[in-house]
């Protein structure tokens, strides 16, 4: 998994930004946000998560880790994808969506094109457990236990070949069990829970 990019930035388009890495340019899909701070010729750090389809490699950056945590956190809802995932943190700040969550404000998170009141109904029954803790007011908010990177990609990579955000996040589980490693073999794992699913 690609974490981070940092890079002068060769290019800005509506949708993401082209950086320059060793010599080599990163096209990046970012939130309106993310492109709001970003200037073309200028050095520039971005949190990144890589979408890996049958037929795609997709490299997604933010201006902040918080908003990678969050924008991976939201994929493991059903019927939430990158390009939803990313949709809501466009209209909405992670802190005011975890509050969302964690509330039940159903209508703050139907204001993001794509969720109705439906969808916003399963994101808070599947999330709001491992959302964190808000501690109210203005006051910061508890940030989840970030799952191992690893993990994360196990999962991106079954839900790139197909499988359910469920199936992945159970096979992602269940292959991990016994993993001792902060940084184990992701091809291996990958594979593994891919001849799982398969048996099923």
């Amino acid at each position: 998994m690609i974490a981070s990019v940092y890079g002068k930035i060769a290019a800005v388009a509506p949708d993401g930004a082209v950086v320059e890495v060793g010599g080599v340019g990163l096209s990046v899909q970012c939130s309106p946000a993310t492109i709001a701070g970003l200037r073309v010729g200028e050095p520039a750090r971005l949190a990144t998560s890589l979408i890996v389809r049958e037929d795609s490699l997709t490299l997604y950056g933010f201006a902040t880790e918080d908003e990678r945590v969050l924008f991976e956190l939201l994929q493991t809802a059903s019927g939430v994808g990158p390009r939803l995932a990313q949709a809501v943190l466009a209209v909405h700040a992670p802190n005011t969506v975890r509050r969302a969550v964690a509330t039940g404000d159903i209508a703050t998170l139907t204001r993001v094109p794509g969720i109705g009141k439906k969808g916003a109904e399963r994101l808070i029954l599947e999330l709001k457990d491992r959302i964190g803790v808000i501690a109210g007011g203005d006051e910061p908010m508890a940030v989840p236990d970030v799952e191992p990177a690893w993990r994360a990609q196990v999962r991106q990579g079954l839900v790139g070949l197909g499988w359910s955000a469920k199936e992945a996040e159970d096979a992602a589980a269940a292959v991990g069990a016994g993993v001792e490693s902060d940084s184990p073999d992701v091809a291996a794992l990958l594979k593994q829970a891919i001849r799982m699913l398969g048996r099923r």
